[in-house]
């Protein structure tokens, strides 16, 4: 393998990884790791629950951002969830948190 087939292979391995940094990155940006972590229950359910039961349904991923945006209580017991609105995290963000989330 040359030097340009060893960095083109580095650079798709990196491309490969970033999304998931990225997302998992947002999400400890927006301060969900207060309430939540990948595989156990806080406040909050495990982020692993939360992509069981919403797993193979097609419009989970605008269910979950709409649940996210508007927060709630019910769905995991009675500890309210407070309202993630736009200016805590973007639209963007909170789409690829959920894709992020969904593929746990």
């Amino acid at each position: 393998m040359n030097v340009v087939q060893l960095v083109c292979a580095v650079a798709l391995g990196l491309a490969a990884v970033s999304p998931a940094v990225a997302s998992e990155e947002i999400i400890k940006k927006a301060r969900c790791v207060a309430c939540h972590a990948v595989d156990q229950k806080r406040v909050g359910p495990a982020y692993k629950d939360v992509a069981a039961k919403y797993k193979g349904q097609g419009d989970a991923v605008a269910v979950l951002s709409a649940k996210i945006r508007s927060g709630g209580t019910g769905n995991w017991g009675q500890i309210p969830m407070p309202p993630h609105p736009a200016d805590k995290i973007s639209d963007a963000d909170l789409k690829a948190a959920v894709e992020w989330i969904l593929k746990l």
